[in-house]
Parts: C-alpha cells; sequence; structure tokens
C-alpha cells in the first residue's frame, strides 16, 4: 500500500471511528441500562420520594379514584325515600342539591389518602414494584414487544399506576366510605413520554439494540487500526482523541435538545413540567456521566498525545521534569539514599517501563464497569505518580552510573 493511500485510509477510519463514537455512547446505555432491570430499577427508584413527581401521583390517584357520580346517586336515593314517606319536596330537592357538597367531602378525603400513600414508606415500594415488574413492558415501548404496566398507546408512552390507586380506594374502605367499593378495577395511567415521532424513537431503539453487541468494539478498532496505519501515529492518536472529545460535545449538546423537545411534548395536563423534568434527567443520568467520561478522556489522551511530541513547550515541560528527577536523585544521594541495581535497571528498560504504565490504564479503563470521569482522573493520577517513580529510579540509577565512573 503507497504511501498516500495509507494516509487516507488511515484518516477515513480514525474519522469513522470518530463518528460512531456517540452512538456506540448511545448502544451502552441502551443495553446497560434501559435493558437491565437492576439498573433500570436502581436509576427509577429514587423518583419515587422526589416531591415533583409525587404531587403527580398524588394527582393522578386522586383522579382515578373518582366516586362523584357515587354520590349523586346517594342524594337522590335518600331524597326520593324522604319523598315517599312525607318530607316536602323542597326539603327533599335540598338534599339532593347536597350533592356538590358531599363530591368535595370526599375529593378531600381522597386526596388526604392519596397524599398519605405517596407521601409514606409504602410508596418507594410500591414504585419500585411497578416498575420492576414493568420493566419488559420498557423494553416492549422501545422495541415494539412486550407488553405490562408501561406500554405505548398511538403517540404516548404510559405507566399504569393501578398498583397505587388500589392501596388508596381499600384505605378510603377502612376509613368508613364503602361507596368505594362500588368502582370498578382502575387502571389509570401516568404519562411518561408523548411524541409525534415516537414511531421513530421506537426504531431507533430497535437498531440500537441490534448494533449494541458489537458496535463499540467495533468504534474502537477502527479508531485503533487508523492510529496504527498512519505515519505519525503520536499526532493520529491526538486527532483520534480530539475527534472522540468532539462528538462527545455534540451528543451532550443533542441532549440538550431532546431534553427541551421532550419537555415541550409532554401535556402539562398530565404531568407538570417539573415532574418531566425530574422524570427525564433521572433516565438520562448514566447516559451524561458517560458522554462526560468519554469527553474527558479524549481530551486527556489528546494532551497526553501532545506533551509526548516535539514541541517547544512538550520538550521544555519534559525538559523540567528530567531536572527535578536528577536534583531529588542528587539530594538522595548526598544523604545516603540508594537504590543500588534497581535505579540502574530502571535506567536502562525505562522506555519499556514507560510503556507498560501507559498501557496498564488503558487495560483497567477498558475492564472497568461503568467507568465515570473520577474513573479517569483517578487512572491518570496513578499514570503521572507511576511515571514520576521511573523517572526517579532512573535518575537515581544514572546518577550511581556518574559516581561510579568518577
Amino acid at each position: 500500500m503507497g504511501v498516500m493511500a495509507r494516509s487516507a485510509v488511515s484518516a477515513l477510519l480514525i474519522l469513522l471511528g470518530c463518528l460512531l463514537v456517540p452512538v456506540s455512547v448511545l448502544t451502552v446505555w441502551v443495553h446497560d441500562i434501559v435493558l437491565d432491570t437492576d439498573r433500570y430499577v436502581a436509576t427509577i427508584a429514587p423518583l419515587a420520594k422526589d416531591p415533583a413527581i409525587q404531587d403527580t401521583a398524588v394527582d393522578q390517584v386522586s383522579q382515578a379514584v373518582d366516586i362523584r357520580h357515587n354520590s349523586q346517586e346517594i342524594t337522590a336515593d335518600i331524597a326520593s325515600w324522604l319523598r315517599a314517606h312525607g318530607l316536602p319536596e323542597r326539603a327533599a330537592d335540598t338534599i339532593e342539591g347536597l350533592a356538590p357538597q358531599l363530591d368535595s367531602a370526599l375529593d378531600q378525603a381522597v386526596r388526604k389518602v392519596a397524599v398519605h400513600i405517596v407521601r409514606s414508606e409504602q410508596f418507594p415500594a410500591v414504585w419500585t414494584g411497578a416498575n420492576r415488574a414493568a420493566h419488559t413492558a420498557v423494553v416492549g415501548a422501545l422495541t415494539g414487544k412486550g407488553g405490562g404496566p408501561v406500554g405505548v398507546e398511538g403517540h404516548t408512552v404510559t405507566l399504569n399506576v393501578g398498583a397505587a390507586v388500589e392501596r388508596v380506594r381499600q384505605q378510603l374502605v377502612d376509613a368508613g366510605l364503602p361507596a368505594v367499593t362500588g368502582i370498578p378495577d382502575i387502571h389509570q395511567r401516568l404519562v411518561l413520554f408523548h411524541s409525534d415521532r415516537l414511531d421513530t424513537f421506537r426504531r431507533s431503539a430497535r437498531l440500537l439494540d441490534l448494533a449494541g453487541n458489537w458496535l463499540p468494539a467495533l468504534t474502537v478498532t477502527l479508531g485503533g487500526t487508523g492510529v496504527l496505519l498512519a505515519r505519525r501515529r503520536r499526532r493520529a492518536l491526538a486527532r483520534a482523541a480530539l475527534g472522540t472529545a468532539l462528538t462527545s460535545l455534540a451528543l451532550a449538546l443533542a441532549l440538550v435538545v431532546g431534553r427541551r423537545y421532550y419537555l415541550d411534548h409532554v401535556p402539562t395536563s398530565v404531568l407538570s413540567r417539573e415532574a418531566a423534568s425530574v422524570l427525564f434527567d433521572t433516565v438520562v443520568r448514566f447516559l451524561r456521566v458517560t458522554v462526560l467520561t468519554v469527553l474527558v478522556l479524549g481530551l486527556v489522551v489528546a494532551l497526553g498525545a501532545y506533551l509526548a511530541g516535539p514541541g517547544r513547550l512538550p520538550s521544555a515541560v519534559r525538559g523540567r521534569a528530567e531536572v527535578l528527577a536528577d536534583s531529588a536523585a542528587r539530594w538522595g544521594a548526598a544523604h545516603g539514599m540508594r537504590t543500588g541495581r534497581a535505579g540502574t535497571w530502571t535506567a536502562d528498560h525505562r522506555r519499556g517501563l514507560t510503556t507498560t504504565a501507559l498501557l496498564v490504564p488503558v487495560a483497567v479503563f477498558a475492564l472497568w464497569n461503568h467507568p465515570t470521569v473520577l474513573t479517569v482522573l483517578f487512572l491518570v493520577l496513578i499514570l503521572l505518580a507511576a511515571l514520576a517513580v521511573i523517572a526517579l529510579l532512573a535518575a537515581t540509577g544514572r546518577t550511581g552510573a556518574h559516581g561510579r565512573g568518577g
């Protein structure tokens, strides 16, 4: 392969790898959060104690336990009975007109019980249990399979809050309101998402699901092969890392736009903007963490590749580090501190040791389960410490060799 062709292939592979980075991040999120029951439940569980979600749940449950039609029947029956027993028509009409007041009293009782249920320690268990049972239906909402409490109705994704409604109804019965026993089983649904483009999102989710097993590995392979084929690998690595950071930044901006789109398309009549914001932020929290982690990792690798280069600033930085290491070695030698053969061996094998020190954090990061920005910074600190130890040992080896030579 000619030099020009090899450079062109290298650039193309690096470009493809960078462009696939955000898609790969999405596939990881879909597989590790959306399609993993334990992580999904752990992600959604804190919402049970969020005030905005609780207020929405109270409203939905209160609307579901609607017994006002029974109050009209009750007052009508009482008025008819009293008329049959000689009560004046005007008085009977007055009693029959008490239905709105009875409605108000019943509404207050229902809301009071709903608030008690939602604010109590019972609701997190109801919420978590419903979401765990609904996980296959969440997958179905994205992939078109399954069913359950979470479902797709036209352009809307909903969650059945019937379990909470049933508890409220039972407490109303226990509180002495037997009229609620005549209410049929309720399947009130809490709107999670509404969009005319739901079908598009579902098709995209299915594609991400299919690509999730191989796309991340393919992305790394493309980028790595492009770097290895490049004539100037250090520069190619820096460019690939910067490209990764830029595409990650683009995905972060897309999340901002997606959040606004989501909030604008959730009907405020069924889900307040505050509740919708909390719901969106909770579900995509790990996606945001992953995007930020990849962005920071790209910047760190690009900076490292730059500092390893021949430029004036990188050379000055490395030169200053060598001067400090030599000064520390001379100070140690003057105070009777020696590293002996370890220092000499390190000085002779410094290049290989440095390469190993660079590869170990890369391997640890690759094997780390759900790394974060703190993971990247921790590994960078460990790497810098290892390089400092290698530089210091190599400096003591040189100092010892010079001392013997003198």
